[in-house]
């Protein structure tokens, strides 16, 4: 998943297990990306013995800063993510001019793709995994948007890969495979998550079947069974959802076959393992990261060996 820093000339990528330090700094809604908070979060991850992370670089900061900083802590960059709502509340210039700021950015940091999604709808945080307040108009034009930066992304040195994300415009399955089948994997290619897939009533192990040419990235985390059904959460919305602790779960303690998943990856995948909680199931943020460490270790061995073919 690493190139050449600055040019995004791609070399084969033995696969690691990275963390996504989500939880550390989004609370409820609420976001707080402070030095404190990172340094947090990497302190537990070496700890841990992660030895990548997903590469998120704050503002004013440079890219060989923030290497060196996370290099600190023994950790390298991991597949980051760019993120737009991609309808009609975005002015598509000012996107691909975000794009191609970031992209300069990954590609400093050696990296060769990235994950792409599109959030946040107010109607779908209020009502989620359902495809609330659908809009054909809305979907045509988060379509034709997220090609435009994808395209940009490209130019750049860098893969996309769609991401999907309850929320989001593309929500549900329709609308997941309207985006992927319009553009085609020339366009854009694919980055599952299994946690929120699961939660808009859709088969990961399908959906990665389906599309295993175009994978370039996954994040893995497990849901229980508690919320998954829409009448569970009557009048609950995303983030009340995510805070009773019973959607989110660290792998292997929910209902999702995670090593069905493993078993569905490309035998080529060369890409890394991101663990992503966004709201842990127990109390401790260090906890939650090393049980799902030694989760991953354990399932992703022969994964995770140097000269795998």
């Amino acid at each position: 998943m690493t190139g050449t820093p600055m040019t995004g000339t791609p070399r084969r990528h033995v696969p690691q297990v990275a963390a996504n330090p989500i939880p550390y700094w989004s609370r409820g809604g609420s976001v707080d990306k402070s030095k404190g908070v990172f340094e947090q979060a990497f302190k537990d991850f070496q700890r841990i013995g992660f030895t990548a992370v997903k590469a998120d670089v704050p503002e004013g900061m440079s890219a060989g800063d923030y290497s060196e900083w996370i290099g600190g802590y023994g950790l390298s960059p991991s597949l980051s993510l760019f993120n737009s709502a991609f309808d009609e509340t975005i002015r598509i210039g000012d996107e691909v001019e975000r794009a191609k700021t970031f992209a300069a950015d990954q590609l400093a940091l050696g990296l060769d793709r990235t994950m792409i999604s599109s959030m946040s709808l107010p109607a779908r945080l209020a009502k989620p995994a359902v495809g609330a307040d659908f809009s054909e108009d809305r979907l045509q034009l988060a379509i034709e948007n997220v090609g435009t930066v994808c395209r940009t992304l490209q130019s750049e040195g860098l893969r996309p890969l769609h991401h999907s994300h309850i929320g989001g415009v593309f929500e549900t399955e329709d609308e997941i495979t309207r985006l992927l089948d319009t553009l085609g994997k020339d366009i854009i290619g694919f980055g599952p998550d299994t946690g929120h897939l699961r939660w808009a009533g859709i088969d990961p192990v399908a959906m990665i079947g389906r599309y295993a040419d175009r994978i370039g990235g996954i994040h893995l985390k497990d849901v229980f069974a508690d919320y998954l059904d829409p009448q569970s959460r009557e009048g609950m919305g995303y983030f009340e959802v995510s805070a009773t602790k019973r959607l989110w779960a660290e792998p292997g303690l929910g209902v999702l076959d995670l090593p069905a998943v493993i078993a569905a990856m490309p035998e080529d995948y060369d890409g890394d393992y991101m663990i992503e909680v966004d709201q842990p199931s127990v109390d401790s943020l260090f906890e939650s990261h090393r049980m799902s460490y030694e989760w991953a270790r354990q399932t992703l061995d022969s994964r995770l060996t140097p000269g795998r073919s």
